[in-house]
């Protein structure tokens, strides 16, 4: 499923609405250049899920985790990891039942992750890329933004994902 954002607050509201279909146990798997809006979108959906203070990137901690939500939230960013043994040695708890995990680079561990999961790819548009039609000359912080659900308890909620984001939907 493919998204536009135009800006940060859109971001987060497209990850809020992303937010509205997660259960606890569900695992999101964020990729996208430096700076193309993985942590904007965690943001978005902690606050979703009831998240009240700052949610800042964990790049240097690894794992920041969000337990006193009515949704309790573990955010992961596996960018500075070099060995798959350093994911791991993070611990069972990332992907624990009863939180929602999202991995910032978890296509750089996806043979780690669960086969039920939701990835998403955020991508900067390039604004001065108007001729090919995916830029626009007004903005500098749009991007696209492509859901996959993997595994059977994704395809189950396919069609609320859909409903859920049909605001941001690129149009074919």
């Amino acid at each position: 499923m493919l998204l536009r954002s135009p800006d940060p607050d859109q971001t987060r509201a497209l990850a809020a609405a992303v937010a509205s279909v997660l259960t606890p146990g569900d695992v999101v798997a964020l990729s996208g250049e430096l700076g193309a809006g993985k942590t904007c979108f965690v943001q978005g959906a902690a606050r979703r899920l009831g998240v009240e203070g700052p949610v800042t990137s964990p790049t240097f901690m690894l794992v920041r985790t969000y337990l006193d939500a009515p949704v309790p939230v573990v955010h992961c960013d596996v960018y500075r990891l070099n060995r798959l043994q350093d994911v791991l040695d993070l611990g069972e708890d990332v992907l624990a039942p009863d939180v929602v995990t999202f991995v910032e680079w978890g296509d750089a561990v996806a043979t780690l992750l669960p086969d039920d999961r939701l990835e998403v790819e955020l991508t900067l548009v390039d604004a001065g890329d108007v001729a090919s039609g995916a830029g626009r000359q007004d903005s500098e912080t749009e991007r696209l933004v492509r859901l996959r659900p993997r595994g059977p308890a994704w395809r189950d909620r396919a069609g609320a994902l859909a409903d859920a984001c049909a605001p941001w939907r690129e149009e074919p």
